[in-house]
């Protein structure tokens, strides 16, 4: 089970803040010694944490940050260094910290994500802990902390484990380290930790929402002002720290076609938080999805986080307007960002460009159904994605996994996610990429029974790849018994890029567009389809691909290589979009 130790902090990037990003001294421990004595019991003198120096010559210290090599922080160690490349196990991470700040003034550390299990030390002492590759958490240092020569030791362990989200077999890199932003996050003794901020579900212009403050005193006023709408509202918090507000705004509602944000300040005597959002409304009818109560059709296309023109994890704001700006390009007004919540650069620029956002985390394939505290891990992931990004315009459906096997165990752990998402918000859609049934070779059928916990039915197929050649897809009817929309949520082919054949030839990009152009063909005859996220932009890194001169340890099923270059099925998906655009 995790033992998480951390909070959520909503929003660093709008607060008092320091990056923390760059060099950071590190020590690869594969037998993770500096953790464990060869007892297999926890050290408490010797650990890396206590980053000892030897006192005199005498003295004997078995390791040395200052003089270990560094790696840059954000970054995954696999591509920093060759000979990580493979790497899985346990690197100690090190650097100084600022003095700490006079008064009650509070300090937090705040960590984009660390894969997967991460202990952060402050002066030699446990901050806190966290369990999870692909979520934010913070660290409150401010009691460690001392008046000058501080420093910080995150132990990060990257082993995949049978009971863990993910578990042991995935089809993408599992990149090690701290992977996002890392941040020194300053606040008064009483501030504001968290806020939703959002129009009401089935309203057009009513917003509500409220603020979490801590501190010693908790009942305390605070103000939401929108100046952009002339809006200030003041209310108190009660015993908790939580106070609500509701108020009427004639809103410009945010879409695809006009991604409307508004500046939103939430200030109390001592503290302010700025935040740029976006009002719409998202619901089903039938088998329609209405966003802003008009039917919508969503052109999208799946994306991991792979970074663009480079090897290595997705971190930055530049990658992140990389991979969107060829989503746009694409004719995208969706992404299904994949299988695990992405940085929370890829949200905000989404808001930015007008892109919707299926958010995932990353229960994938075959997880330990029957294991109560993989339950709660998964569960733990969930409400930290949902805490991030619950302010976010694009994220229109929360995805609580990926092509699970059907099973009694499995059915009550994927229920047990969807109604803790709907508990949480139940302003978005909630949704899952289901596997299909077939009854004969010319009828599919979605049969999963978690579509009734489900708004929005999601379905991988992969007819003419894993199942037949490009022309598989030709006759082929879809059924479901639930009036629920439907997404493709993935289908497509593996192409080296440059590689050319004819269409009959697998790895070649004729083949992959070959398969577009017969899906897209099965695709438009489905009554109830209203999206579909082909799988994948960008070719990326898998373990599970070593055909040598082909993959090389890249899924190729991207549009675009790594290299930035587009494939031929690139501009047969955009002359699709193009065309449903216009309708």
């Amino acid at each position: 089970m995790p033992n998480n130790t951390t909070l959520h902090l909503q929003n660093p990037y709008g607060r008092q803040n320091l990056s923390l990003n760059g060099e950071w001294s590190a020590i690869v421990d594969p037998y993770d010694n500096g953790y464990i004595d060869y007892r297999y019991q926890p050290h408490t003198v010797e650990g890396y944490f206590a980053n000892r120096k030897p006192t005199s010559p005498s003295d004997r210290v078995e390791y040395d940050f200052d003089r270990s090599e560094a790696l840059q922080v954000p970054g995954d160690w696999n591509s920093q260094r060759r000979e990580l490349f493979f790497y899985e196990g346990t690197v100690w991470y090190k650097r100084d910290l600022p003095s700490k700040p006079s008064g009650d003034r509070r300090v937090f550390l705040w960590f984009g994500a660390a894969n997967y299990e991460a202990k952060i030390y402050v002066n030699g002492f446990l901050a806190g802990e966290h369990t999870g590759g692909f979520t934010s958490f913070a660290v409150e240092v401010t009691k460690w902390l001392r008046e000058a020569e501080n420093f910080v030791v995150v132990r990060v362990n990257n082993q995949r484990r049978s009971d863990g989200v993910p578990t042991l077999n995935t089809d993408w890199w599992n990149y090690g380290g701290l992977t996002r932003d890392v941040q020194w996050v300053e606040t008064p003794g009483a501030f504001i930790v968290d806020y939703s901020v959002q129009l009401e579900k089935g309203q057009l212009d009513k917003i509500t929402g409220w603020v979490k403050l801590d501190g010693p005193t908790k009942e305390m006023v605070f103000t939401l002002a929108i100046p952009e709408l002339g809006v200030t509202v003041t209310a108190t918090a009660d015993e908790t720290g939580t106070g609500h507000f509701e108020f009427y705004a004639p809103v410009e509602l945010w879409s695809p076609e006009n991604p409307r944000l508004y500046g939103v300040r939430i200030m109390t005597a001592d503290d302010t938080v700025e935040d740029r959002i976006g009002f719409r409304n998202v619901q089903t009818r039938g088998c329609d999805i209405l966003l802003n109560g008009q039917p919508v059709f969503l052109r999208g296309i799946s994306i991991h986080e792979q970074a663009p023109l480079r090897e290595g994890r997705a971190h930055s704001e530049a990658d992140a307007r990389q991979l969107l700006g060829w989503a746009k390009e694409l004719g995208c007004n969706f992404v299904r960002l994949a299988h695990y919540p992405h940085n929370s650069h890829m949200l905000r620029i989404a808001d930015e460009l007008g892109l919707m956002v299926w958010a995932e985390i990353p229960v994938y394939w075959t997880i330990e159904w029957d294991n109560p505290e993989t339950l709660e891990n998964a569960k733990q992931q969930l409400v930290e994605m949902i805490e991030r990004d619950k302010n976010r315009a694009s994220v229109v459906i929360w995805s609580v996994g990926n092509e699970t096997p059907l099973s009694e165990s499995r059915l009550h752990f994927m229920g047990e996610l969807a109604k803790a998402a709907r508990k949480m918000d139940s302003s978005r859609l909630i949704s899952a990429a289901l596997e299909r049934q077939e009854i004969d070779p010319h009828t599919q059928m979605i049969v999963d029974p978690l579509g009734l916990h489900l708004d929005v039915l999601g379905c991988n197929e992969y007819l003419g790849w894993y199942d037949g050649l490009p022309d598989r897809p030709d006759g082929v009817t879809w059924q479901t018994a639930l009036d629920k929309p439907l997404i493709m949520t993935e289908f497509g082919a593996d192409a080296l890029q440059g590689n050319h054949g004819d269409a009959l030839t697998r790895w070649t990009e004729e083949y992959q567009a070959s398969v577009y152009e017969h899906q897209i063909a099965m695709l438009e005859k489905i009554p109830f389809l209203r999206g579909i996220t082909p799988w994948i932009l960008t070719d990326f890194r898998s373990p599970r691909r070593p055909l040598p001169g082909i993959q090389d340890y890249w899924n190729r099923k991207g549009l675009i290589s790594e290299r930035g270059e587009k494939k031929q099925a690139f501009y047969v998906l955009q002359k699709f979009y193009e065309r449903m655009a216009r309708r």
